[in-house]
């Protein structure tokens, strides 16, 4: 905190003398999103969007992907690995002024991205829904990004509630090359990243071709304790035992007896291994002076290796002795193939502008268990399995008009988008339960012909049962109108009308106004309301899974079953339906020198019949094969429902600063953010006859409410002076709560500071060498309470800035 303290101290000196020392023009982004004038900039525009210029930030920052990049630039935006949760510590969520992942929409180029096939279910920020893999595209391809913080579904539809990330593609023409090392302060997290961009033009004027290849491998973190664990004995940690001393001595003595020491019993706890290849591409062609042919994308493949819970040689259920005698920790393995195209058409002439698109992504994600057992198999039952795979296919085709008229720019279009959802089945191992004599279980099997819990433990594989494949279509039409006086008076009208083939049709509008009272002071404010139809993965995704009892006291299969299943309609559950927002803010932007810019912007974002997914419901009927299916039987489900309704309003500030000083140029950026989200209503299905903690428990509130920093501020100092460049930054995490329901506790944790440096070296005009640290303090989220850390085995909650540590890094950067 003493430094943050020192840089703002040097931040108050630097604008008292801005006046006097700035002498050049600061430069003004045009951009893309948020209106469809192209003649704007980011100065001008009546509602905020960051422009991100991702080379010169990336050069000298410790992070290498797109999410950690921005999540040290947007106080407005987080992003956190997590552990031991499946899919979810393969893809990352991403979420913006505190709402889910789903309700920011990301677009590539101005075309909308298709969403991962992944959905978020172990209980972390962004529990339920289904987000867009940023990490799918290559840094090295990046130009810029464009963050609108603001709600614009009747723009561009499903999704924007809190905002839109547009992500611009290099459109360079030559090369450029990037070598990074990395390793954090424990000796682990090792990353290797090695990029190439290369741009060439196709002979006419504004015609080229820009490819991109980029490879990341990303070591595992061991964050994790266990000297709590009974090991061999009934207790899952000595602190339960009747006589604690003496349950650990009986470990240990057969610990001895075995030749083994206690690291053999070591759980494996922290960030999952990332190996990734990506190859991108993005190219134009000029017929003429009128018309254009355009063309992007690429394909991203990514293997991954988490470690699920440990299972203990006591857990006899679980647990197959002849193959484990210790016991097991389970590897969960994945490979995702990402692939994504776009074609287009763009005709000028007289004004008027043309862009005919068709835009396809395709998103799969396999899953591989390994280092585990179908303990109803016994001896022979394998240690590897397939667990089946899910797949995510959009299609999107794009007609959009504008026209330049005076000072209106009209413009208008459509759009078709067909989505494609499918859940495969893994091998009859990974999810079938089995007796004693080999067969599957049925509902006749006597309970004594069956010794152990059936599918691959950790995961547990989609079974026939859990398959399907759904599809839908949605087309919309939409307009625009923007009226820009001089710079002086902005106004923007947007209407959108989309229908949906699985739920029907919604209308939704916003009106956005800026006005310049005095030569560069502004005021800006904006209204409008938004929708967001619930995904097809909300919709149909269904699974068995692994999970801490409800009681606490073991390992046990829950379920979640989809809303057009016998258990919700048996249970009472409502269909899905779409959710609604109103967005309204109003904000300042501010000029008072130049290369000197500030902007202050609050909002307020109201979702009704938000889409959620259950606490863990208990109910006997979950056990009735009749219901669930034989072989299918769960001790609790979960649900996806509009269960409940948000309120978010919160504040940014953003102040950049240009300065030539000591020879050098020094930029000073210092962002801010403070959000509060609250649950202002619940909606029960009319016929659920089930407590209220156990339909949207206090753990599902927490995620919504309090587990994500309220506040989250930046300051940033970036000096250059000759061949040396210089980074130091510090980010300021606030607090968060994490409840630990049903059998933990409630913890808060305290704010934090994270601090980065970098030193750069040009040892030529196309050679630079950066090293630094990302967290160089080593600052940790507070160690959890005991009863919130799986029995002493989770150190750190995987909240704030994450658990890993300080991170050092050196990088090579080259152009040619």
């Amino acid at each position: 905190m003493k430094k943050l303290s020192i840089s703002i101290l040097l931040l108050g000196a630097v604008f008292a003398s801005a006046q006097e020392k700035e002498k050049e023009q600061q430069i003004e982004d045009v951009i893309i999103v948020g209106n469809r004038n192209a003649k704007r900039t980011k100065v001008e525009t009546p509602v905020p969007v960051d422009v991100i210029n991702i080379e010169k930030i990336q050069k000298s920052s410790p992070q290498i992907t797109v999410q950690d990049l921005l999540n040290y630039v947007i106080p407005s935006f987080n992003s956190v690995r997590q552990s031991a949760s499946d899919g979810t510590e393969h893809i990352d969520p991403v979420t913006l002024r505190g709402m889910g992942p789903d309700q920011v929409l990301v677009l590539v180029n101005g075309k909308r991205r298709h969403t991962t096939s992944l959905v978020n279910y172990q209980n972390t920020v962004g529990n339920g829904s289904v987000g867009t893999d940023l990490s799918t595209i290559p840094v090295i391809a990046i130009d810029r990004i464009e963050v609108l913080r603001d709600g614009a579904a009747a723009q561009y539809g499903s999704d924007a509630i809190a905002g839109v990330i547009n992500i611009i593609l290099k459109k360079d023409i030559g090369g450029s090359a990037s070598l990074n090392y990395g390793i954090t302060g424990r000796n682990d997290g090792e990353t290797y990243q090695a990029g190439v961009n290369y741009g060439a033009s196709l002979g006419k004027k504004g015609s080229y071709i820009n490819l991109s290849l980029q490879l990341n491998q990303r070591g595992k973190t061991i964050r994790t304790q266990n000297h709590n664990l009974d090991i061999f004995g009934s207790n899952f940690a000595y602190d339960f035992a009747a006589d604690p001393a003496a349950a650990r001595a009986a470990d240990d003595a057969i610990i001895k007896e075995r030749g083994l020491t206690r690291d053999d019993f070591n759980f494996q706890i922290g960030d999952a291994q990332i190996k990734q290849a990506q190859l991108f591409f993005n190219s134009e062609y000029s017929f003429n002076d009128h018309l254009k042919f355009y063309s992007f994308g690429g394909f991203s493949i990514k293997e991954g290796e988490g470690f699920g819970f440990r299972r203990l040689p006591s857990e006899t259920s679980n647990v197959v002795a002849e193959l484990y005698p210790n016991g097991f920790q389970p590897v969960l393995g994945s490979k995702v193939y990402d692939l994504s195209y776009a074609i287009g058409l763009k005709y000028n002439k007289n004004d008027w502008f043309f862009d005919l698109s068709n835009t396809f992504g395709n998103n799969i994600f396999n899953y591989n268990v390994s280092n585990t057992n179908n303990a109803s198999l016994g001896i022979k039952s394998p240690t590897s399995f397939y667990a089946g795979a899910h797949s995510f296919l959009q299609n999107t085709i794009n007609l959009d008009v504008s026209k330049n008229i005076k000072n209106f720019n009209v413009a208008f279009g459509g759009e078709f988008r067909f989505e494609q959802y499918e859940i495969k089945a893994g091998d009859e191992a990974s999810y079938a339960r089995y007796d004693i004599y080999g067969n599957l279980v049925t509902a006749s099997t006597p309970s004594g012909d069956i010794i152990g819990a059936g599918g691959s433990q950790s995961f547990i594989g989609f079974s026939p049962k859990n398959a399907l494949s759904k599809s839908r279509n949605s087309t919309a039409v939409y307009a625009d109108v923007s009226y820009d006086l001089d710079k002086k008076l902005n106004i923007d009208l947007a209407g959108r009308f989309e229908n949906y083939s699985d739920f029907g049709s919604t209308l939704n509008g916003k009106l956005a106004v800026r006005y310049e009272f005095v030569k560069n002071y502004a005021i800006r404010a904006a209204v409008g309301t938004g929708f967001r139809a619930p995904s097809l993965q909300q919709q149909y995704f269904n699974n068995s899974y692994a999970d801490i009892s409800t009681t606490g006291d073991g390992i046990v299969t829950k379920g979640i079953f989809t809303n057009y299943s016998k258990a919700a309609e048996v249970l009472g559950f409502d269909k899905l339906k779409q959710e609604t927002s109103v967005n309204g803010s109003v904000g300042f932007t501010l000029k008072p020198a130049r290369g000197l810019f500030i902007t202050l912007d609050g909002y307020w974002i109201g979702v009704k019949d938000r889409i959620v997914i259950t606490s863990n419901i208990t109910d006997s009927r979950l056990q009735d094969p009749n219901i669930v299916g034989a072989g299918n039987e769960v001790e609790s489900a979960r649900f996806f429902t509009n269960a409940v309704d948000t309120e978010t309003k919160g504040v940014d500030l953003v102040v950049s600063y240009d300065w030539k000083v000591g020879g050098g140029n020094l930029n000073i950026n210092l962002a801010g953010n403070y959000t509060e989200t609250k649950i202002t209503d619940f909606h029960f299905p009319a016929n659920l006859q089930t407590p209220q903690n156990e339909f949207f428990g206090p753990d599902q509130v927490n995620i919504i409410e309090t587990l994500s920093p309220k506040t989250k501020a930046t300051l940033g100092l970036n000096y250059g002076m000759g061949k040396f460049n210089f980074l130091v930054r510090n980010t300021y995490f606030g607090k968060v709560t994490r409840d630990g329901y049903p059998f933990g506790g409630v913890q808060e944790f305290t704010p934090k500071v994270v601090t980065d440096v970098s030193v750069g070296y040009n040892f030529t005009k196309n050679i630079n060498l950066t090293a630094g640290a990302n967290n160089v303090f080593d600052v940790f989220p507070d160690l959890q309470i005991y009863e919130n850390s799986y029995f002493g085995v989770f150190k750190y909650a995987p909240v704030q800035m994450g658990t890993l540590g300080n991170y050092f890094f050196g990088r090579l950067n080259f152009t040619f």
